[in-house]
């Protein structure tokens, strides 16, 4: 899936997605886990992303795929060690994600003490709304996020309630990974994650983002 960075003509695959796990403290309670004291980083793969009125594939794998609704920030140049006070200069755009995530299988991989590589990276796993100019989200910490299934409304959350803001997020990956023009960030999801099934219609909503619908097939 190609994006287009704001403000230029620039289509671009994303070289890296990453994700943050456990970034809002209801959500790691509703998990039975504990707030992690630095981020948690995975990745996912550019083959997970869809667009909107894009199809979220049921794997044969997993009986238990769950919704997870986010802000996402588009990376909008290169940079290493970026101080966190600079860190939001970096940002080109933001839009509404799901982090679709294989619960079943990701639960199994913890008891194990595996990555969660297979349970987050199945092709279109990531699907991702419009993008807007970094400049139409006058403050990332204050962006609410809602997700409804159906209709029904599954996740009502703020990024107000992070544990790790965006400029910090930001920070931390660069000290790991050199962010690329149009690398995108998956900021984690707020409480109310739960199963879909085959033929629900999501709908990821925002005070000041573009909705993202999807459906839900199995595959």
């Amino acid at each position: 899936m190609e994006i287009v960075l704001p403000g230029s003509d620039l289509r671009i695959v994303p070289r890296k997605i990453i994700c943050v796990g456990k970034n809002y403290a209801r959500h790691a309670a509703e998990l039975n886990s504990t707030v992690p004291e630095e981020p948690i980083l995975f990745l996912k793969p550019s083959t997970a992303l869809i667009g909107p009125g894009g199809t979220v594939l049921l794997p044969p794998q997993s009986r238990e795929v769950h919704h997870e609704v986010e802000l996402v920030v588009v990376i909008g140049r290169e940079g290493k060690h970026i101080p966190e006070s600079e860190a939001l200069d970096y940002v080109a755009g933001y839009a509404l994600g799901l982090d679709m995530t294989a619960r079943d299988l990701q639960q199994q991989a913890r008891e194990k003490g595996y990555p969660w590589t297979v349970a987050k990276g199945f092709d279109t796993f990531a699907p991702l709304g419009p993008v807007v100019p970094a400049t139409a989200v006058p403050d990332p910490q204050r962006v609410q996020l809602r997700l409804r299934v159906n209709d029904d409304v599954r996740q009502d959350g703020n990024t107000a309630d992070m544990v790790f803001p965006v400029a910090r997020l930001i920070a931390y990956c660069s000290e790991i990974f050199t962010l690329q023009p149009g690398d995108l960030l998956f900021t984690g999801t707020p409480e109310g994650v739960g199963p879909v099934q085959d033929g629900d219609v999501l709908v990821a909503e925002s005070d000041v983002l573009p909705a993202l619908q999807v459906t839900v097939r199995r595959a």
